[in-house]
C-alpha cells in the first residue's frame, strides 16, 4: 500500500461490493469526500458497517489503484 493519509469525518453511503475469492465482504464507504474500499480478506470488512453514521478517523492508501482503508479508529460518539 502507497500514499498512506488520514481522513477524518463521517463515514457515510456504505455499499456492499462482491465479495472476494476467499468469501469474505468487502465494502466501499465514503468519508471527508474520499470513496474508500476496504481490503480484499480483511477483518475491516466484517466491521465496517458497526460504523456508519458515526465520526472516524481512517488511514488508506493506495492500492491496486483504489483508495484501501489500513486502519480506522473512533470514538463512538456522533
Amino acid at each position: 500500500m502507497k500514499n498512506i493519509t488520514r481522513h477524518t469525518g463521517i463515514i457515510e453511503n456504505i455499499e456492499r461490493l462482491p465479495s472476494s475469492y476467499n468469501g469474505n465482504p468487502r465494502y466501499q464507504f465514503t468519508i471527508d469526500g474520499h470513496t474508500v474500499r476496504t481490503a480484499v480478506d480483511s477483518s475491516h470488512g466484517y466491521a465496517i458497517t458497526n460504523y456508519n453514521g458515526k465520526k472516524a478517523t481512517i488511514t488508506a492508501g493506495t492500492h491496486y489503484g483504489h483508495l484501501t482503508l489500513n486502519s480506522i479508529e473512533t470514538s463512538w460518539k456522533t
